[in-house]
């Protein structure tokens, strides 16, 4: 803005300062230098922050997530009755403190400032003519309204919000009624405070002289400008001739005097300031690398809303590591020893209190925020390695020349060919695809020789990347090879919770948090700690009516120690208000007091609660043995061991305790493990365990175990009364049917290979040993039913959900390659509208379907399907332009353009679109299945109808395309009903649309369906085992059509077919029968499904 106004004075030829800052004629230097004293930062938004809260006319409201803004107000209204402390205080107070009123009516007859804190999305309404200046003249005074009562105005009022929210959505009325300024801390005001910070600890006597230097150099100004202005004053009131008037003489005498004498003395300060700032700035990457640091940690908290940290606690760990680093007389080496300390204890504070799946992000994060401020990592690779192509669209890029080659690799490859040291990948491919599929091929081709001579010439990152756009699966295995080369081995080791070490680290006013999953729960780690320690510890499980008890335990504790552990603190949201305002203005305290919480992540949880604590995660280790090892060690004793005398009853809960497990780690593999990930727990196991011991106690021995009951009770009841979807109680049913028979008795049993029963164990202790000594830590996916690339699938999902990750919590001001980020999307919004087809004309379509027959069962389908079609084109066409126009300024960017404008820039789909439309994993994938959709339409209304249908092209296949075409077949079929027929499937030797020259007697012919869990045998046309890696299987086309209901042939293979991957009700479409050699049961465990779009 300030440059565009430069450019309109100049063209206009308006006299102005080459160098003008604006800052400068609000504001003079003298104060902002006091400003800086008082605690405000130094940076240029600092400043103009503090121009806005002194002089605009409104009150201000401070965004103010770290305290900054507030410890600023405090020290500059000091002398004005404003303290520190909140509820001790008389000024400083909260829209719920009980003295709220009495404390606003006395600031305002007193003219005492007024600091209002905590605010959240709304402000008090009864402020409304205060913050109006509504006030009425009574005599010689002021009065305002509050509510129902008059109260006198003076002179020296001023009112303060503050709210700690980091992004609160304020009404309109709110910004009508006050100023709201954005206080959050900048990584150069930061980074300026952190190095004064360590130059303190380093250097004491070279902050106190350069502190000392502002001070008089501020104090030489404020003497100079006060000498000028009694000099102006002077000269305007003399009356008669100046040479007459000898006090004018003396005082221009005593100013020329005192202006030499202070310029001597500036021109002194500022070669000395040049000698302390020069000292200073060797110490400036240790103050970089905190920023960054901080700032890292910041963003996690966007990852989930529990993982908060404050300023405050930041700058605690700095100073401990300014303490605890190594030390050396050697500048250079201190500064490496304090850069190292402190960036692997912000680490591990910070990893003790994150989730399993995103402490991997965290140490990634932390090397690419290292290496992009070192510019050791460019800007678009960066955007590369998160984005990969999926800003692109197959029909933008050069074709795929392989079929080994997805294309969602080939849009990698394209794209990563942009940057340098990529630029011939693609045609080496072409001229090299021996090599390159062999080395595609290779299980871990990280570990493998490159091809190409790549392996010699990319560095870790780069390979990173070449991994990332080959070989999605392993990126993970190569991010790690970066993160140890970039930051160090320990950076990819766990960090372990050590509770007793965590303990002492904190204080009484500082509340320990554990951070719930599920099977998780620290309390007996935390009453075992206490008893080893000697101090009481006692717990509350928070809920309706508990807010009493705890209230008692904490004050009981407060003066005499102990623990005090409150747990499920997220039934409790109005107790923890009451709890954070306890903690921040407790005086005194035992010094054995403790506050341990646990709480399941919630949105309103209280942030100061959290910011000001130590959190921690306690999450059982992932693992069929890990969970054999939990049930046995917490859930089952001898006694229980021991609960029946029959053989039967210790291989039986030995298979029950495995099925738990296994039900719960199938999940992990996403839609092949469970449609909907279900959340089994204790009470299931527990609940099936009774059952089996209760059965085996009514056991007659002549007619043994009654499977049946067993099965369907496990099945059905137990676990199966969670399993809402009807193909997942298919998958429990088969796991019960499989594993629970008399076989299970037998020596030879296995649930798969390695994973026995050890019936014969009558001891727990044997047990315990077996699961510890024979089963491995690491389980094949086999073990679960599934099939190995089930792996490639799981490692897949977790590279993309780490990468999505810290895509989503980019600030939407990022750019590329010096283009800004408004500049990429518009670019990108003028290709997609230039590609976009026409939007259909009703007459035409009316016409043209009159000519098809309109009547038609399938002509009525496609008119239902181009009337949907012409919406979403309508949409697009009308956000993209009004996209254009808002980023040129012609009109205001609303909330549909503002989430455009992020998404496209993200290469996701404006959630505008997709309520609309259909799910796709990149803006890229969708716009191409946008074409291709309307090209299907365009052909079928305007050529000839298709003798081969691409069903993936359809808004509603499930329902109107194949209820259509039953209705064709009834029709041709004197006598039939469309309820007593159902649709029946034909698999042909036929595998493109081309091949198809003519639609089928009857039905239709379907392409473009994939397999999933299995693999499609050409020759014998039936289910084999998928080949390594390859994890989708083309089917060939397949001939639908209906007949009159016939039984289901049991040895065939029900498998369901779903729209898109994620398998749910609203994306199932129907069911094929496939042929199978082997037991359809095996597929069922394999999650073997028939998908119509895999992207």
């Amino acid at each position: 803005m300030i440059s565009s106004w430069f450019k309109l004075i100049t063209q206009r030829h308006i006299s102005h300062s080459q160098n003008l800052v604006i800052t400068s004629s609000l504001v003079d230097g003298t104060t902002v230098v006091e400003w800086n004293l008082q605690g405000l930062p130094s940076d240029e938004l600092s400043t103009q922050n503090g121009i806005i809260v002194t002089q605009a006319g409104k009150y201000p409201l401070l965004i103010d997530p770290q305290g900054q803004g507030r410890t600023w107000i405090m020290t500059k209204e000091k002398n004005r009755d404003l303290t520190a402390s909140i509820f001790f205080a008389d000024y400083v107070t909260t829209f719920g403190h009980k003295y709220y009123r009495q404390q606003l009516e006395d600031c305002l007859s007193l003219g005492k400032p007024l600091l209002i804190e905590d605010v959240q999305q709304e402000l008090d309404s009864t402020l409304d003519n205060v913050l109006d200046k509504n006030y009425l003249k009574m005599g010689t005074g002021y009065k305002v309204l509050l509510g129902d009562k008059e109260c006198d105005v003076m002179n020296g009022f001023f009112i303060y919000f503050t709210t700690k929210l980091p992004n609160p959505a304020f009404s309109p009325d709110i910004f009508a009624l006050v100023n709201v300024i954005d206080f959050t801390v900048t990584m150069k005001g930061l980074e300026d405070q952190l190095l004064n910070r360590v130059v303190v600890a380093e250097q004491s006597q070279l902050e106190a002289e350069r502190v000392k230097l502002i001070e008089d150099v501020n104090m030489n100004k404020i003497k100079m400008k006060t000498l000028e202005a009694n000099l102006l004053e002077k000269l305007s009131t003399t009356e008669g001739s100046l040479l007459d008037d000898e006090s004018v003489l003396i005082v221009l005498n005593t100013t020329k005097a005192t202006a030499a004498d202070v310029s001597e003395q500036l021109a002194i300060a500022d070669e000395t300031e040049l000698k302390i700032n020069k000292a200073r700035e060797e110490y400036r990457p240790v103050a970089t690398r905190g920023s960054i640091l901080y700032f890292l940690l910041c963003e996690m908290s966007l990852v989930n809303c529990m993982y908060q940290t404050s300023l405050k606690q930041f700058l605690h760990l700095f100073d401990l590591s300014l303490e605890n680093s190594e030390k050396t007389h050697i500048v250079g080496k201190r500064l490496t020893n304090i850069i190292d300390h402190l960036t692997f204890e912000v680490f591990k504070f910070t990893c003790r209190g994150l989730y399993e799946e995103h402490k991997f992000l965290l140490s990634l994060f932390l090397a690419l925020k290292k290496d992009l401020q070192a510019n050791s990592i460019q800007q678009m690779e960066f955007n590369t390695l998160i984005k990969g192509g999926a800003s692109l669209d197959m029909n933008s890029v050069p074709h795929k020349p392989f079929k080994w080659i997805t294309d969602t690799i080939w849009l990698n490859i394209i794209q990563v060919s942009k940057l340098h040291g990529f630029f011939e990948v693609p045609n080496q491919i072409q001229r090299n695809e021996k090599q390159w599929k062999e080395w595609f091929d290779k299980s871990a081709p990280e570990e493998e020789i490159f091809p190409d001579n790549y392996h010699n010439v990319l560095s870790t990152f780069q390979k990173l990347l070449f991994i990332r756009s080959l070989c999605p699966d392993r990126t993970i295995a190569q991010a790690r090879k970066y993160i140890a080369e970039s930051m160090g081995s320990r950076y990819i080791d766990s960090v372990i919770l050590d509770l007793k070490e965590m303990w002492e680290e904190s204080n009484p006013k500082c509340p320990l948090i554990c951070l719930l999953s599920m099977g998780s729960d620290p309390t007996s780690q935390i009453e075992d700690l206490a008893k080893k320690s000697g101090i009481e510890c006692r717990s509350i499980s928070m809920g309706q009516g508990q807010e009493i008890h705890a209230r008692n335990l904490l004050n009981l504790f407060v003066t005499n120690g102990g623990w005090a552990l409150l747990q499920n603190c997220h039934l409790a949201l109005a107790f923890m208000n009451e709890l954070f305002d306890m903690m921040v203005n407790m005086e005194s305290c035992h010094e054995n007091f403790r506050l341990w919480l646990t709480t399941e992540v919630h949105p309103s949880f209280h942030v100061g609660l959290l910011q000001m604590s130590i959190k921690y995660t306690n999450e059982p280790p992932q693992g069929i043995k890990a969970g054999l090892k939990r049930t046995y060690m917490s859930n089952v004793n001898q006694d229980l061991l021991e609960a029946t005398t029959l053989q039967q009853w210790r291989p039986m809960l030995y298979a029950v305790s495995f099925l738990h497990t296994v039900v719960q780690e199938r999940r992990k593999f996403g839609p092949l493990g469970w449609n909907i990930p279900y959340e089994f727990n204790l009470s299931d196991w527990s609940a099936s365990v009774q059952f089996i011991q209760n059965h085996l106690d009514d056991l007659d021995i002549k007619k043994g175990v009654s499977w049946v009951t067993v099965r369907y009770m496990l099945s059905e009841i137990q676990y199966g009364g969670r399993v809402t979807d009807d193909y997942d109680k298919r998958l429990l049913n088969t796991f019960t049917k499989v594993w629970f028979s008399e076989s299970m008795f037998q020596d030879s049993f296995q649930f798969y290979k390695g994973y026995q029963i050890p019936g014969k164990l009558k001891k727990l202790e044997d047990v315990r040993n077996y699961i510890n000594n024979n089963l491995s830590s690491v389980d094949p996916p086999e073990a679960f039913g599934l099939h190995a690339n089930a792996g490639i699938t799981y490692q897949t999902n977790v590279s993309k959900d780490i990468l999505n990750t810290i895509l989503n919590i980019q600030p939407k001001d990022s750019s590329s390659g010096g283009e800004t980020r408004e500049t990429i999307v518009y670019r990108m919004a003028d290709e997609m509208l230039q590609k976009l087809p026409a939007i259909y004309k009703p007459h035409q379509v009316k016409s043209r379907l009159t000519i098809l027959g309109n009547l038609q069962p399938l002509n009525i389908f496609l008119k239902q399907e181009i009337d949907r079609m012409v919406k979403v084109l309508s949409v697009v066409y009308s956000i993209l332009t009004d996209l254009k126009l808002a980023i040129d300024g012609t009109i205001i960017m609303n909330e549909d353009l503002k989430d455009a404008l992020d998404n496209i820039f993200d290469a996701k789909v404006p959630a505008v679109w997709n309520r609309i439309s259909w799910d796709s994993s990149s803006v890229g994938f969708w716009f191409t299945e946008l074409l291709d959709r309307n090209e299907q339409f365009y052909s079928w209304l305007f050529v000839d109808r298709p003798n081969s249908f691409w069903m993936t092209g359809f808004f509603n296949p499930q329902g109107s395309f194949l209820t259509a075409m039953r209705q064709e077949v009834t029709r041709s079929h004197k006598g039939w009903s469309l309820d007593s027929v159902i649709l029946q499937n034909e698999m042909t030797t036929k595998w493109t649309k081309d091949e198809i020259t003519v639609p089928p007697t009857e039905g239709v012919y379907v392409h473009g369906l994939y397999l999933e869990g299995a693999g499609w045998d050409r020759r014998a046309s039936k289910l084999v085992e998928s080949p390594p890696k390859l994890l989708f299987s083309m089917l060939p086309i397949i001939r639908m059509f209906a007949s009159q209901i016939a039984p289901k042939d049991l040895r065939l293979y029900q498998c369901p077919v779903y729209k898109k991957p994620r398998r749910t009700d609203l994306n199932y479409i129907t069911q094929l029968t496939l042929k199978t050699t082997v037991n359809p049961d095996h597929w069922i465990l394999r999650g073997t499904a028939a998908l119509a779009d895999i992207k």
